[in-house]
C-alpha cells in the first residue's frame, strides 16, 4: 500500500511534539539550565587554545619518552660492561630461572632443572599478570637448546641487568616490560613471569624476530628474495623454502623494501603488480607476500642467472625509492647453481654496492633453518657494530598480545624503544659482534594519558584487524588531496593547517591541525571549528564539590587520569574516583592530580546535583547525563526493557566510503606449509581463512536543507518506494519504506588496479636518520660461519660482500 507523503508529514509533526514534550519533562534540561543561570557569575568561557595545548602535550610526551630512553641507555651500558669483563667458558655450568620451567616440579615433588621456586604475584600495573618484580627470568625458544654454552655464557653475563631493571623501575614507575634480547636467542624479561607454550607445547616466540630487535640491530635494507621453484625443489625442500621466505619477511619492517621472485628457466614475480619494483615491507605487504608464496608450485629446470640479473635491475631502479641504505639479494635454492660471476661483473662492479647473501638449501634433513636465517642480520649489522653507533630506535605502533607471555588474552597498542648492545673487546672489533638488543615497551595508553582533554580509547579493549597500523594518514577522515598535512608531519614542519572533512555530518564544520616538531617525534592535534571550540570553567569550594561527588548516582571516567595512580604501587588498586576523593580529603596528599580537571569535575558535580532528586521523583526507568569533565550521573530502575531493531535506513544522497582495514574471505583454503614442521603429530583445525583487503561500500548522507522527499530505490530485480520527512525541532528524520523486497548492501572488494596502486604506492615518508652500510674494518670473508661447517646444514650463506675480481 502506497503511503501519501502528507500522511508521513503528519506523523512526523506528531512525533516531534511528543519528543519535545517528553524531553522537556523527563530530561531535566530546563532544571539544569536554571542551575547554570544561577551560577553564571562564577563561570568563565575560554577559547580552546590549540597551539598551547599542542606545545604542552608535546613537552609532556618528550619528558616521558626521554625517561624511557635513559632507562634503555643504562641497560645497554651495563650489558656491554658485563660482557667486557666476562671470559667465555665453554664448559660453564649453572642453573638459571627458565621462564617456561619455573615453579615446575617432578613426580617426587622436587623442582626440575632450570625450574626452581620463583615467587609470582598478580600485579595491576602489568595487566594483572602474575609477575616477580624482584627478578627477571629467561625465555628460550623451542628451537634453541637451553643449555648450549653460548646460551649459558650469555645468561650468566646478563645477570648484571637485574639490578638495573629494578633501579629503572624505581626511578620511573610508569615503565612496563624491560628486556634484553640476545643474538644467541635467549630473552631476559623483567619482571619475571611464567611462560606458557602454545597448544602444541611449542615456544615459538623468538626475540630476534621482533621489530624492536630487527630495527635496532640493522639499518634499513632493500631485499630481493629469489626462490628456486624448479623440479628439484619438490616436497620437503619447497616446504622449508616457503617457511624460510616467511622467516625473512618477518625480519623486515616499515623502513625496509622487498620483492619476491620465483624462478625456473624463466623469472616470475609472485605478485605481478610489483613487477620491476620494490615495495615497502609494511605488515600489509608482508602478509600479502606470504599468501602468494604459499601457492608456489615446482616445475621445470632452474636457471638462476636470469633471476640474479633481474634482482640487480630492481635494486638499480630503487634509486631514491627504497631504503637508501643496505641492499641485499637472498637466494633460496637446493644448491644446484650455475656460474653467475659474469652477472656480478656486469652489475656490481666497480661500485660493489650490493651485499649478496646467497642461501642454498642443502641437507633437507636438518630443520633448524630459523637459526641460519638470522645469520644474514649479523652480516648487515657489522658496520654499525664495528663503529659502535648506538642508535636509539622507536618502533611503529603495534598490537602486542600478552598471550606470548602468559595465558592472558589482553591486547595493548604499543611502541618500543630499543638500543643495540655491542662487544667492546678489542679482539672482536673487525668481526663486529652484536651481543643483542635492550629495550622497553611503551603502551600508547601512557602517551594518551597525557592528552589535554583526557579522551582516549582504552587499549585493553581494542580488537584490531591484522593491518590496523598500515592505514596511511592520507586515508583518514579529512580531505587532504594534496597530502599537505601528511607531508608537513613527515618533514617535521610546525604551524596550522585547515582541512575539510570528507563527509561532514554538519555542513560548514572543518578541522584544523596544529603541528609541532620534537627531537623524537612529530605531534599533531586536530580540532574542530564550530562544535567544541569553547570551554567553560566554574569555581566551587572543595567541600561543596566533595559532598556531591560522593553521591551514589555519580561516577567519573575511570579510563581518564584525574590522579596518577601508577607511580606508587599502593595506589594502583584505587579507582580514579577513590583516588580523587582521597586526595581532596587529604588522606593521600602525595598523589599527583590534575588540579584543573578536578576543578571542572567538582563544578559539574555541584551543578548537576539537583537532577538526581528530579529524576527520582519522576520514577524514570533510566536517565543519564554526561559532562565534558568525564562526570556521569545515572538513574536506573530494575525492570525489563525491550529493544526493537529496525531495517537499514536509506537516505537520498549516496556517497562511497572505503575500509582499508577490511577482512575478506580467502579464496584459497590451505594451511601453512611451515606448520607441519612445528607440530607434526597434531591435526590442523579447519578454519575459515580471512585476509586483509580493501573494500568500498555505500553510505547515505541526509541534507538538512531537505525537509521532505520521496523516491524509488532499485534493489536488484525489484524496487521500493520511500518517503523521508524531517521531524521538526530535532535532528531526526522519519523514513517510511515499502517492505516489498530485500535490499541488502554488501561490501565489495576494490578492483585490482586500485588495490595494486595502493599496495605499491610510495608516498613521502620520514626515513631513519642513520645508515650503516659499510665499514672499512670489516672482515669481508666473515659471513657468519655457517658455510662449510657441515653438509647437513639447511642454509648455507655465501657472503660476496664488496666482491673483488680475484674471488
Amino acid at each position: 500500500m502506497k503511503i501519501p507523503p502528507e500522511t508521513v508529514q503528519k506523523w512526523a509533526i506528531t512525533i516531534s511534539e511528543q519528543i519535545n514534550a517528553i524531553a522537556s519533562k523527563y530530561s531535566g534540561a530546563v532544571l539544569l539550565q536554571k542551575k547554570l543561570k544561577d551560577v553564571e557569575p562564577i563561570i568563565r568561557i575560554e577559547d580552546v587554545d590549540g597551539a598551547r595545548l599542542v606545545l604542552e602535550f608535546a613537552d609532556e610526551i618528550e619528558r616521558m619518552l626521554g625517561s624511557k630512553m635513559k632507562s634503555v641507555k643504562r641497560l645497554a651500558d651495563t650489558a656491554e660492561d658485563a660482557d667486557l669483563y666476562h671470559e667465555y667458558n665453554a664448559s660453564l655450568q649453572f642453573d638459571y630461572f627458565n621462564a617456561l620451567l619455573v615453579n615446575t616440579m617432578d613426580e617426587e615433588g622436587n623442582f626440575i632443572e632450570l625450574g626452581g621456586e620463583f615467587p609470582l604475584e598478580e600485579n595491576e600495573h602489568f595487566n594483572k599478570l602474575s609477575v616477580n618484580t624482584l627478578m627477571s627470568d629467561i625465555q628460550v625458544p623451542t628451537n634453541v637448546y637451553n643449555k648450549d654454552p653460548n646460551i649459558l655464557n650469555g645468561v650468566y653475563m646478563s645477570e648484571a641487568l637485574n639490578d638495573v631493571f629494578i633501579s629503572n623501575f624505581q626511578k620511573d614507575p610508569t615503565l612496563t616490560w624491560q628486556y634484553f634480547g640476545s643474538s644467541a636467542g635467549f630473552f631476559r624479561l623483567y619482571p619475571g613471569i611464567k611462560w606458557t607454550p602454545d597448544s602444541n607445547g611449542v615456544v615459538s616466540f623468538d626475540c630476534r624476530n621482533r621489530n624492536w630487535y630487527i630495527q635496532a640491530a640493522t639499518s634499513p635494507k632493500d631485499i630481493v628474495i629469489l626462490v628456486d621453484v624448479s623440479g628439484s625443489m619438490k616436497g620437503l625442500k619447497m616446504t622449508i623454502a616457503k617457511h624460510t621466505i616467511n622467516t625473512i619477511l618477518d625480519t623486515l619492517g616499515e623502513n625496509d623494501f622487498v620483492n619476491v621472485i620465483a624462478y625456473t628457466d624463466y623469472v616470475r614475480y609472485v605478485e605481478p603488480c610489483f613487477k620491476g619494483t620494490l615495495v615497502q615491507a609494511d605488515l600489509d605487504n608482508r602478509e600479502h607476500f606470504k599468501l602468494l608464496v604459499e601457492e608456489l608450485h615446482v616445475k621445470g629446470e632452474a636457471k638462476v642467472k636470469k633471476a640474479v640479473k633481474e634482482s640487480f635491475r630492481i635494486l638499480a631502479r630503487a634509486n631514491g625509492q627504497g631504503s637508501l641504505c643496505n641492499q641485499a639479494i637472498m637466494l633460496i635454492t637446493d644448491g644446484a647453481m650455475e656460474d653467475f660471476q659474469s652477472v656480478f661483473e656486469e652489475f656490481n662492479w666497480p661500485d660493489k654496492k650490493v651485499t649478496h647473501n646467497l642461501l642454498a638449501l642443502q641437507g633437507m634433513e636438518d630443520i633448524a633453518y630459523d637459526e641460519n636465517v638470522m645469520e644474514y642480520l649479523h652480516v648487515l649489522s657489522r658496520p654499525m657494530v664495528i663503529n659502535h653507533d648506538h642508535d636509539i630506535i622507536w618502533t611503529e605502533a603495534y598490537m602486542d598480545s600478552v598471550l606470548f607471555k602468559s595465558k592472558a588474552h589482553s591486547l595493548l597498542l604499543m611502541t618500543s624503544v630499543a638500543m643495540p648492545v655491542f662487544s667492546k673487546k678489542k679482539e672482536t672489533l673487525s668481526h663486529g659482534i652484536l651481543l643483542g638488543v635492550v629495550g622497553t615497551d611503551v603502551p600508547l595508553l601512557e602517551v594518551m594519558k597525557l592528552a589535554p582533554r583526557y579522551k582516549y580509547i582504552d587499549g585493553k579493549k581494542l580488537k584490531p584487524k591484522p593491518n590496523y597500523n598500515s592505514v596511511d594518514l592520507s586515508e583518514a577522515e579529512w580531505e587532504d588531496t594534496e597530502d599537505s598535512l601528511r607531508t608537513a608531519m613527515v618533514k617535521g614542519e610546525t604551524g596550522t593547517l585547515t582541512l575539510d572533512v570528507r563527509a561532514a555530518v554538519d555542513k560548514g564544520v572543518s578541522v584544523f591541525a596544529i603541528l609541532t616538531y620534537q627531537p623524537y617525534f612529530v605531534f599533531g592535534m586536530v580540532l574542530t571549528r564550530g562544535h567544541g571550540q569553547y570551554m567553560f570553567f566554574g569555581n566551587v569550594s572543595v567541600e561543596e564539590g566533595l559532598h556531591d561527588l560522593q553521591q551514589p548516582d555519580l561516577t567519573i571516567a575511570d579510563e581518564w587520569t584525574y590522579c596518577e595512580t601508577d607511580i606508587d604501587p599502593h595506589h594502583r588498586k584505587l579507582t580514579q574516583l577513590q583516588a580523587v576523593v582521597r586526595y581532596l580529603t587529604g588522606k593521600e596528599p602525595d598523589l599527583e592530580c590534575d588540579e584543573i580537571l578536578l576543578q571542572q569535575v567538582l563544578f559539574d558535580a555541584v551543578v548537576t546535583a539537583p537532577l538526581e532528586a528530579y529524576w527520582t521523583a519522576l520514577m524514570l526507568t533510566s536517565a543519564f547525563l554526561g559532562t565534558r569533565s568525564g562526570l556521569m550521573r545515572v538513574i536506573r530502575y530494575a525492570g525489563s526493557e525491550k529493544r526493537v531493531g529496525n531495517n537499514a535506513v536509506y537516505c537520498p544522497t549516496r556517497v562511497t566510503l572505503y575500509d582499508y582495514q577490511a577482512m575478506c574471505k580467502n579464496a584459497h583454503h590451505h594451511t601453512s606449509g611451515a606448520r607441519p614442521l612445528l607440530s607434526v603429530s597434531h591435526r590442523q583445525k579447519k578454519v575459515e581463512l580471512m585476509q586483509p583487503c580493501n573494500t568500498e561500500y555505500p553510505g547515505f548522507m541526509y541534507d538538512t536543507s531537505i525537509r521532505e522527499t520521496n523516491s524509488i530505490i532499485k534493489c536488484g530485480r525489484c524496487q521500493k518506494m520511500f518517503v523521508l520527512q524531517q521531524v521538526p525541532n530535532s535532528n531526526l528524520v522519519m523514513l517510511v519504506v515499502q517492505a516489498d523486497c530485500d535490499c541488502i548492501l554488501n561490501s565489495f572488494e576494490h578492483n585490482a588496479t586500485v588495490k595494486c596502486n595502493r599496495m605499491k604506492s610510495q608516498k613521502i615518508r620520514r626515513r631513519p636518520e642513520s645508515c650503516h652500510a659499510y665499514h672499512h674494518h670489516e672482515n669481508a670473508k666473515d659471513c657468519g660461519g655457517a658455510c662449510g661447517i657441515a653438509v647437513s646444514l639447511t642454509l648455507c650463506f655465501i657472503c660476496l660482500w664488496q666482491l673483488k675480481p680475484e674471488i
